[in-house]
């Protein structure tokens, strides 16, 4: 019975990717073109994530040890 679940389980996940193109469903359209854009910009261009969504690293991380600055807000707890 386990192993009927495991194969039913495995089965269902399996199947769940799609490989097709992105269409609208039948009778819909795709949203409206944005504010200032006369073109209607595709599935596959909306579903692109903007460099703001998904930003590249920009922190050069170190090589060796160095030695910190003195950081005027790190301050003791007040009481």
């Amino acid at each position: 019975m386990r192993r009927l679940v495991l194969a039913a389980a495995i089965l269902a996940l399996a199947a769940c990717g799609q490989r097709a193109d992105l269409k609208p469903r039948a009778g819909k359209s795709l949203p409206p073109a944005p504010y200032g854009r006369e073109d209607q910009p595709s599935a596959e261009a909306l579903m692109k994530p903007t460099p703001q969504s998904a930003p590249e690293r920009s922190v050069e991380l170190r090589k060796r040890s160095e030695e910190r600055t003195q950081d005027p807000f790190d301050l003791p707890p007040s009481e």
